[in-house]
């Protein structure tokens, strides 16, 4: 085997010496490769140039509930379009890859035309490249507007779900809120309800009227002490009325009988109801009684009045004893059931203050169960204010995705005929196919020249041998000779 390193012009004269190996293989292969290069089918590309569209609403009036960036939708909307169902029912409308189906599942036909035939290239900003690659170029078009309509179409539908699903979710926890919300107002109610006149607020007014009532007591203990002083002096002027004695003859003087005439008792009775109507309402029942008393008084003094001055022997005396002692006893009675009314109504009073007491005492409690239960209403009320909020804003964002339908891309650059093939460049295989053949051609050389056992030159004996070269015999070729 050879061990001398060939050199350039060594390498050229095997090269000349294996011309015909070179070029025979180089040239049947590159003719062959030539011939399938020229049958290849020409593919067409179409192209379609779309822009992603923002809101055309600005956000500081309608909140968009898609909070997506571009670039998610895009991925998204791309693997709802390149679904199998989607591609299936393109392929079947269009009638693509008929011989195909015939020999493989539809599953690798939409597999093979997903990864071969469609491009989504993404562009600068927000604009990106669909394309489609097809034998015909009018396939290539329509299928490339039909793609464009479906990510229009899935894209709208897309956005106007989400924006309604968000809707409904909202819609849903607003009407949570509202039943927790209405729930709480009712404990609350209830609450209110069953502690009336217990609650903080009223605290005031209860301690307002507790000193009412206080004052209202004090007053009627006050004229009840009055009354039973007036009731043991009408006692007392009875029972010395009951004792006087009326002579048997002579004028009795008028002035003689005035001393506890009813015109005195009117007097007195008059002083008392003003000293009464100082501290007291009209509607107080000690002025009613009062003033029942003193139109009672009224009457008797005009009787006595018409009545004679003097009357002979005892008989007018007597008269005028018993009238007075009548008079007295009326009085007395009218001044006893006064009496009852008051104790009555100050039996009701100390009621009315005891109820006022435990009311005051109850608030502190009241107050510290009504701040729990306002704690919970005030959070589930600034919820449901949230909420609601959020609701209509929800709203009117999923009314503009409803009607803003083919807004959410633009087309650019529609789908247009192709007029060129993109593939297959023909150039450039016809290159790769001449350069690997001559490579074939090449490699056969060095193939056939490795496994060479014989020497040619000089050189290559002194390195196989390590021999002396004595003499160099040229070589002497025929024309019917090809290879040597």
């Amino acid at each position: 085997m050879k061990t001398q390193p060939y050199r350039p012009d060594a390498l050229v004269k095997i090269a000349w010496r294996r011309k015909w190996h070179i070029l025979l293989p180089a040239i049947a292969i590159a003719t062959a490769a030539s011939w399938m290069i020229r049958h290849l089918p020409d593919r067409y590309r179409s192209d379609a140039l779309l822009l992603v569209v923002p809101q055309p609403v600005p956000e500081t009036f309608v909140r968009s509930t898609v909070t997506t960036r571009g670039d998610q939708r895009l991925q998204s909307i791309t693997q709802q379009i390149l679904s199998r169902t989607q591609l299936e029912r393109i392929i079947r409308d269009f009638d693509l890859y008929a011989d195909r189906r015939k020999t493989q599942t539809m599953q690798d036909v939409v597999e093979s035309m997903r990864k071969r035939d469609i491009e989504i290239r993404a562009q600068k900003g927000d604009a990106f490249r669909l394309g489609f690659t097809s034998e015909s170029p009018e396939v290539a078009m329509r299928v490339v507007e039909r793609l464009v309509s479906l990510f229009i179409v899935e894209t709208s539908r897309d956005r106007a779900s989400l924006a309604e699903g968000t809707d409904h979710f909202l819609e849903q926890q607003l009407e949570d809120a509202r039943r927790q919300l209405i729930d709480n107002e009712t404990r609350l109610s209830d609450y209110r309800r069953r502690h009336n006149g217990e609650l903080p607020a009223q605290l005031e007014s209860n301690v307002r009227g507790l000193n009412n009532t206080e004052m209202q007591l004090q007053v009627l203990v006050d004229s009840v002490n009055r009354d039973r002083d007036r009731q043991l002096m009408l006692e007392r002027s009875i029972n010395e009325a009951g004792d006087d004695l009326i002579p048997d003859s002579g004028p009795v003087a008028a002035a003689d009988t005035s001393k506890s005439s009813a015109a005195e008792q009117l007097v007195r009775a008059e002083s008392s109801l003003k000293e009464m109507q100082a501290t007291l309402t009209e509607q107080h029942p000690d002025i009613v009684t009062m003033k029942q008393t003193i139109a009672q008084l009224r009457i008797r003094a005009a009787a006595e009045i018409a009545a004679p001055v003097a009357t002979p022997g005892g008989s007018a005396a007597d008269k005028l004893r018993r009238n007075r002692v009548e008079g007295l006893r009326a009085e007395l009675s009218a001044l006893e059931r006064q009496i009852e009314q008051k104790l009555a109504e100050s039996t009701r009073l100390r009621g009315v203050l005891t109820r006022y007491q435990s009311r005051t005492e109850a608030a502190p409690t009241r107050e510290a169960e009504l701040a729990v239960l306002t704690r919970d209403y005030d959070t589930l009320q600034q919820t449901y204010r949230t909420l609601l909020a959020k609701k209509q804003e929800s709203q009117m964002a999923a009314n503009l995705e409803r009607q803003q339908i083919d807004a959410h891309f633009k087309v650019l650059d529609p789908a247009r005929l192709p007029e060129e093939p993109v593939s297959p460049i023909r150039a450039r295989l016809y290159a790769i196919a001449w350069s690997g053949a001559f490579g074939i051609g090449l490699l056969l050389a060095v193939i056939l020249e490795s496994v060479d056992r014989g020497l040619r030159t000089q050189d290559e004996v002194r390195t196989a041998l390590g021999l002396p070269v004595l003499a160099v015999i040229p070589l002497v070729s025929s024309r019917r000779r090809l290879f040597t």
